[in-house]
């Protein structure tokens, strides 16, 4: 596609993390840019503080004169957007182009050196690290975020077009529209098994996604994932891998080996070892690119991290409140072993809401196991994003399933009152749907309180 005859950018689902990038894109690139979105958020004001109008019911006459130009209108989608729209099916059928969010993507990046994040965990907070790192470095690096960095307070990093740094996402198989130059693969746990059917299937997409990469590409895979590629870990013998790991005052402080030297003295501020890990694999492939080792370490120190992943909104001496988009099993058990090593002699609270029917079906008793290592545990009804209900499938089926004696299911106005009945000094507030919007409500009474 020919981005220079396309003058106006229809956005349907603007308010999505991905979508609103792509947004703030065609937006700095002089696109007259506008679209719609179900829900007034802090993202679609943001949009709208740029100048992009956004509307927020479905109707046709939303549409204004110049973005009937069929011509010189591009219209990008989601695929959380139902079938029945009436401006999606507005546009195509006047034979519009209209395009999926990943199918835009691949088309910009396709013609610069691009650097993809894939893995059912880890992409946004990975993305984040390496848009940083290469745009420290002084690269002409355009990073398209699955968060909002804390460093840019923004999803977009824009400092040029000769590299581009995405996150390569699994749902819908939209990874599979990039063509990297370098990849890698964080982890390959079964999800979306509402797409893929079956965990087997999500495995074959990713090994898919590895044979994308351009000529002479470079594939990074965790060490003992089943791919073969450039290897990573957390002390062991990968050939990236995290050595001498200390902590100072609540700081990461370790080594690097790489598979010709060793790069000491590294600092990072993000808790845990899921996210070091993290931190470890954008380090491996801004070296690969080539940036200077002394330049990446002082760029990792003043990483300050992605809102909602492990975002701290209150954190003093007695009271500490943590808000984490974690939404499958194995992301609470990394967001419970930062807060035990970070915490490890304190009460601990986790208000959790479940996303997805399927995904809480699927994974109902990880579920649960997983919530029952928190001393307590309240659990709201199910986020269903773009799902209808599921016969049986309920917060208070998998609040049966959990082996504990402090847990209760609670409605969002019932949320602050519960905490503050409660004496634990870490309060986490976990999920992927709107629990986000909560966050602030009880960062404010919980202020008042202190």
């Amino acid at each position: 596609m020919n981005y220079n005859n396309i003058h106006n950018v229809y956005f349907i689902g603007i308010g999505g993390i991905g979508m609103s990038a792509l947004a703030r894109y065609f937006k700095a690139n002089n696109k007259q840019v506008m679209g719609y979105d179900k829900t007034k958020t802090e993202i679609t004001d943001g949009l709208e503080n740029l100048g992009v109008k956004v509307h927020f019911n479905d109707s046709i006459d939303n549409i204004p004169t110049r973005f009937l130009d069929i011509e010189s209108t591009l219209v990008v989608y989601t695929p959380a957007i139902p079938k029945a729209h009436q401006e999606l099916n507005y546009f195509i059928d006047n034979g519009y182009k209209v395009l999926k969010r990943s199918v835009v993507l691949g088309e910009i990046t396709k013609h610069t050196f691009c650097l993809a994040v894939a893995g059912t965990h880890g992409k946004t907070t990975t993305t984040s690290i390496l848009g940083h790192l290469l745009n420290e470095c002084g690269v002409e690096v355009t990073a398209f975020l699955g968060g909002i960095s804390e460093n840019y307070n923004s999803n977009l990093i824009l400092n040029g077009t000769k590299v581009t740094v995405v996150e390569a996402d699994e749902f819908d198989r939209s990874f599979l529209t990039l063509s990297p130059d370098l990849a890698c693969i964080t982890s390959m746990d079964a999800d979306h098994l509402d797409i893929y059917g079956e965990a087997e299937a999500l495995k074959d997409s990713f090994v898919d996604f590895s044979k994308k990469l351009k000529l002479n590409g470079k594939l990074f895979v965790k060490n003992g994932l089943p791919l073969k590629g450039i290897t990573y870990g957390i002390e062991d013998d990968s050939d990236y891998s995290v050595k001498n790991i200390k902590i100072i005052d609540g700081t990461y402080v370790f080594d690097v080996k790489t598979p010709s030297t060793t790069l000491d003295n590294f600092k990072f501020n993000l808790p845990g070892r899921h996210n070091l890990s993290n931190a470890l694999i954008a380090l491996a492939m801004a070296v690969e690119y080539g940036c200077p080792p002394k330049q990446l370490a002082k760029a990792l120190a003043s990483y300050k991290g992605v809102k909602r992943r492990f975002s701290y909104p209150i954190k003093t001496e007695n009271l500490v409140l943590i808000d984490d988009y974690a939404h499958h099993p194995q992301e609470i058990n990394a967001v419970h072993q930062a807060v035990r090593e970070m915490y490890p002699n304190q009460k601990v609270m986790a208000v959790f809401q479940p996303h997805l029917f399927s995904r809480t079906r699927d994974f109902a008793d990880e579920f649960a196991e997983a919530l029952s290592q928190f001393d307590e545990v309240l659990l709201l009804d199910i986020y269903p994003a773009r799902e209808l209900p599921i016969e049986g499938i309920t917060s208070n089926w998998l609040l049966d399933k959990m082996k504990h004696n402090h847990k209760k299911l609670v409605e969002k106005p019932e949320i602050i009152s519960e905490i503050k009945k409660s004496n634990a000094q870490v309060i986490l507030m976990i999920g992927a749907g709107d629990i986000g919007e909560e966050v602030k409500h009880v960062k404010e009474a919980l202020s008042v309180a202190s």
